[in-house]
């Protein structure tokens, strides 16, 4: 029986976190939930998990009548409050713990949870993109086993396990293209946050969704592949794949195409991070080859959406640049939500404020944490210009 935390119990990868354990009750047992404020529905999971520990990184929440009465309910969990409460939370001993807090609020307890935990399913990309050096030194000093629940990064690991890296000529992940695939160029100045949260085959959180929109969350994606897999940037491409039943590829030097397929539902790589090595048979469903028809590709256009080369070039220039790049896009992606900006605003307003800073080589936590600070202040001077 493995013990398991899941920061960020009440998201999208959370949700489909519980959904395995709770399928396979005679393998996995939750030992700590965390979220930041969907107390609603945190309660109901700890009502039926019954974990040892609960947080909540709103940290005004313990004064509210609803909670007190939610730990009157649940003496037997004990319940923290805060970022300090979740980062706890993450550092405690169990087998895996899930990191899944959305954006980069996620690399703090990503980074605690080595302390004390045999196996990191890292849902949080955010963590290698800002600190994929940092990180993954510390994953080894501390002898965690590093897993990625990233649906295209599973895909690769699944199919780098069965080749040697000097096999390998390059990584392919795949991207569906979002919901603006096929939107007119002309027309991306006027899209609402409405349209652009339609994706046409995950279910996702808003920001996500608006990354993929962009194809942000492509690139993002490229940066965490190049620390996961420790591939060069050349050797690692995206293409466009609609359907998303393909979730990556690998190339070998033989020019053989090795594909990974499946449902598009998280519970099958987050299954595969819980189980690894091992296959289970399970209930989520399968592919039926003759529903879906055909399998099709393009090339992605970069005049179109230039997020993924300014990604490639942020990668590239490393040090503390993949930060400020995350730092900035988050800022510019919650103003579109908010309608303070157009959709073609954010990756203009993440250009600017990557060429506003400074390089930063070889950084250390601090000049990360700073450099995110940063990004964040400088794109907000940029979206108020707009305004």
């Amino acid at each position: 029986m493995q013990s398991i935390s899941i920061l960020g119990s009440t998201g999208s990868i959370g949700l489909s976190a519980v959904k395995v354990i709770k399928t396979f009750p005679d393998k996995f047992k939750i030992y700590g939930l965390a979220c930041n404020s969907n107390l609603s529905l945190l309660s109901k999971q700890i009502s039926e998990f019954k974990p040892a520990v609960a947080a909540i990184g709103d940290k005004s929440a313990a004064a509210t009548d609803f909670v007190k009465k939610l730990i009157k309910e649940n003496r037997e969990t004990e319940f923290l409050f805060g970022n300090e409460g979740i980062i706890e939370l993450a550092s405690r001993k169990t087998d895996m713990v899930i990191s899944s807090i959305s954006g980069s609020a996620g690399l703090r307890p990503s980074i605690a949870a080595l302390d004390g935990c045999k196996r990191l399913a890292l849902a949080n990309k955010e963590t290698l993109v800002m600190a994929g050096d940092i990180f993954t030194k510390l994953t080894i000093k501390k002898g965690v086993e590093l897993i990625p629940v990233d649906s295209e990064h599973s895909a690769v690991f699944s199919l780098l396990s069965n080749l040697k890296k000097e096999e390998v000529e390059q990584i392919i992940l795949t991207a569906s293209g979002g919901s603006l695939k096929d939107y007119p160029a002309e027309d991306l100045k006027d899209v609402t946050p409405e349209i652009a949260l339609k994706h046409p085959t995950w279910n996702m959180g808003s920001k996500i969704t608006i990354d993929s929109a962009t194809l942000m969350n492509k690139g993002l994606e490229v940066i965490e592949a190049h620390h996961l897999f420790n591939f060069s940037y050349d050797n690692i491409k995206a293409v466009i794949h609609p359907e998303s039943i393909i979730h990556s590829m690998v190339e070998t030097i033989d020019g053989a195409v090795y594909a990974h397929m499946g449902k598009t539902d998280m519970v099958f790589p987050i299954l595969n991070a819980l189980t690894y090595p091992a296959k289970i048979k399970n209930p989520f469903g399968r592919i039926d080859f003759t529903e879906i028809g055909s399998l099709n590709f393009r090339k992605y256009d970069s005049n179109k959406f230039p997020a993924l080369d300014l990604c490639y070039y942020a990668g590239r220039t490393g040090g503390n640049m993949p930060a400020v790049l995350n730092g900035a896009n988050e800022t510019a992606v919650y103003s579109f939500l908010e309608k303070k900006i157009r959709f073609t605003d954010i990756i203009d307003i993440v250009e600017k404020t990557i060429n506003s800073i400074d390089v930063i080589n070889n950084p250390d936590i601090k000049d990360i944490f700073e450099s995110d600070c940063e990004a964040k202040n400088i794109a907000l001077s940029f979206i108020k210009m707009k305004q």
